[in-house]
């Protein structure tokens, strides 16, 4: 299988793992269409750091709808054939509702999500970058963002369980499980060359990659 132009690649995995990285990657590569979320516009985001319990459900569904917005948009891009590529999924809008809210507020957000989900195209490759939480923290406080100051492990394992969780069921498109634990696709040319073939060759299925080898 080789992805045709207008192909659109969602790049997923744990805060910190370098989706955005690769996503500019990929699509400098491909000269595909670069799509990127906005987490420092979410006005609650530094509200929710503060006090998750309180904050998390304006948080999400703030998310939710921004994250609706740029994805419902691809529809009209992919008519001018030109491959897309997004550092995240729809879908991990829900994994992080699912950590971040308790049920009643999960519920109403499950509604909300499912009504918004009918006007997002399907990914035509999902690209998820497993790593521990220890790495992700090591990245976390070498980027020093301010609003990702207060996140811990505890966070973060919950996060990756969470991530590992849902992929384990992913069927509805090709995905590619990327070996991140120790790799630097930035830095080294040479895993940054094998993850890169990685996508340009993706076969139907789950395939699972280990840029080191």
């Amino acid at each position: 299988m080789s992805l045709p132009s207008g192909s659109i690649i969602s790049i997923e995995g744990g805060i910190g793992v370098g989706k955005t990285s690769l996503a500019r990657i990929l699509a400098e590569e491909l000269d595909a269409e670069l799509i990127l979320e906005e987490p420092a516009a979410n006005p609650f985001l530094m509200d929710f750091y503060r006090d998750p319990r309180r904050w998390g459900l304006q948080t999400q569904i703030t998310f939710l709808l921004s994250r609706h917005r740029q994805m419902a948009d691809l529809r009209q891009r992919s008519l001018f054939n030109r491959t897309i590529i997004a550092d995240y999924l729809f879908d991990k809008d829900r994994i992080f509702a699912a950590l971040n809210l308790e049920d009643r507020e999960f519920a109403l957000y499950q509604n909300l999500a499912e009504a918004l989900a009918g006007d997002i195209p399907e990914p035509d490759l999902v690209v998820y970058l497993q790593a521990p939480p220890e790495r992700l923290l090591t990245n976390i406080r070498i980027r020093d963002l301010e609003y990702e100051r207060s996140l811990n492990i505890d966070y973060l394992q919950s996060l990756c369980e969470t991530y590992n969780r849902f992929f384990i069921h992913w069927d509805r498109s090709p995905l590619l499980i990327v070996n991140a634990a120790r790799i630097d696709f930035v830095k080294n040319e040479t895993h940054r060359a094998r993850l890169i073939a990685a996508v340009r060759e993706a076969r139907a299925g789950t395939v699972y990659v280990n840029p080191e080898e």
